[in-house]
């Protein structure tokens, strides 16, 4: 047997000799990101518009106008595609529903501002929950199987959420949650889903909805082909932001989101396939990106990656990560790709995260990031965390992660550097290698446990280098 040492060394050695090397690594690396976005299309759209105006919509912010819209996104779409415009002003309205070949443009100066009425967002859709299916209230955004469809202009999409309606439902004083509103919680029903998942109830059957307060997403596109999210701002959702799910060729660029919520993650893949994140701005509640493939039994019968995802040129403020892989990847991850970023807040809990359990499972293979600058981050600047959620204890899937690669991060201030947590007993957390990293400010050594060859190359953590032991 090769003690762990001699691995190290071998895998040093291999690096500096063989492709393993800078130069040949980053023009690998630049090969396969030019494969992804080569499978991305971009939708288009014939040269047709639809102002909402003409369909009856109202800018007096008290008018719903879900009707209407929706009239002209149907409309659109019957005579062939085109763009559906919303002008200048403010437009209040309930669930809006894609349907193919349609541009929802939302001029500069409009505004989509979205209702805090629940019955607003019926009927129940088929969605996915923090990975687990289900039929809950629509997303304010919502399309199931549509093709060839995008939200662009410069305008704003407001999910109007706030701790006197939609945020209370997470059950937290801070977001206006009262004792005597223990039904108003979210919390209170999660625990019915994961039976549902558990005991591999069908989907048709997994009624959530009125008296269930599971919180709409704002932007869902569920098995989805050539999606388009671009320009637009958005703000004060109610959950989680852009979350397509069972989707492929996804593009998200120049796109702002604001919204400091309970789990108001900014983008959140599920299952998909070739997605492109890019020149983006997230201040968030919750994660700024995740990456997701589902959750415990449905993510594993399912046994659909997040695959092909290249993030880059994007700026991380407010959140609990920058870039994260999980928690709900029960269906793995594989080839993603992080570069040319800005994480910078002390409200950015950690930079690069990858969380997981032995509940969740899920195989995390091939992850690269490169070229990141890290302002100030409050716990660590690089997290793996094979033991998310104690409060789940210990199941019968244990995770995997494996071949991740860091180079060319910098950072200025955090807690830890590296903080890596693999499962005793168990090879979940292997081939970790990062190179040619300068840490800064760092208060606490490295905690690295249960971590199957590490490498270290050219790194320095407070200006010391530092190396494998």
């Amino acid at each position: 047997m090769i003690n762990q040492k001699v691995l190290i060394f071998l895998t040093i050695l291999f690096l500096s000799i063989s492709g393993g090397c800078k130069e040949q690594v980053a023009v690998s690396n630049q090969n396969k990101i030019k494969l992804i976005l080569d499978n991305i299309h971009i939708p288009e759209f014939p040269d047709k518009e639809f102002n909402i105006i003409e369909f009856g919509a109202v800018n007096d912010k008290q008018t719903l106008n879900t009707t209407f819209i929706n009239d002209a996104i149907k409309e659109c779409s019957l005579q062939g595609g085109g763009t559906v415009i919303v002008p200048p002003g403010t437009f209040l309205t309930g669930a809006i529903h894609m349907e193919n070949n349609v541009n929802l443009k939302i001029e500069e100066g409009g505004e989509l501002k979205f209702s805090i009425n629940s019955d607003d967002y019926l009927p129940l859709v088929k969605t996915s929950w923090e990975g687990i299916l289900c039929y809950n209230y629509s997303p304010l955004i919502y399309a199931l199987n549509k093709t060839n469809i995008a939200i662009s202009g410069k305008g704003t999409l407001n999910g109007n959420a706030s701790s006197n309606d939609w945020w209370l439902w997470k059950g937290r004083t801070e977001y206006g949650w009262e004792p005597g509103m223990d039904s108003q919680v979210d919390g209170k029903n999660r625990p019915l889903l994961d039976t549902y998942n558990q005991n591999r109830i069908p989907v048709e059957k997994r009624q959530m909805g009125r008296e269930k307060y599971l919180r709409p997403h704002f932007i869902q596109f569920f098995e989805c082909e050539n999606i388009l999210i671009e320009d637009v701002k958005i703000i004060n959702s109610p959950f989680w932001v852009m979350h397509p799910v069972f989707s492929n060729n996804i593009t998200v660029r120049n796109v702002q989101v604001n919204s400091l919520g309970p789990n108001n993650d900014g983008c959140d893949p599920e299952s998909c396939k070739n997605v492109l994140i890019e020149n983006c701005t997230f201040n968030t509640g919750d994660d700024c990106i995740a990456l997701k493939s589902g959750r415990n039994e449905d993510g594993r019968e399912i046994n659909r990656p997040i695959e092909n995802v290249v993030v880059r040129d994007c700026k991380m403020l407010n959140g609990h990560g920058g870039v994260v892989i999980g928690s709900e990847i029960s269906g793995g991850a594989k080839n993603i790709f992080v570069e040319n970023c800005e994480m910078n807040s002390p409200e950015l809990n950690r930079a690069i995260r990858i969380k997981t359990n032995s509940n969740r499972g899920g195989i995390t293979d091939g992850v690269y990031v490169n070229n990141v600058k890290v302002g100030q981050v409050s716990e660590a600047v690089i997290r793996i965390n094979c033991l998310y959620d104690p409060r789940e204890g210990q199941g019968d899937f244990p995770p995997l992660v494996k071949n991740i690669y860091i180079s060319n991060i910098t950072s200025e201030k955090a807690t830890y550097a590296l903080f890596l947590q693999g499962l005793e007993n168990q090879n979940s957390v292997e081939n970790i290698f990062i190179e040619n990293c300068s840490f800064s400010g760092v208060v606490q050594k490295n905690r690295v446990e249960n971590v199957k060859n590490l490498v270290l190359k050219d790194v320095k953590i407070n200006g010391t280098p530092v190396n494998n032991n």
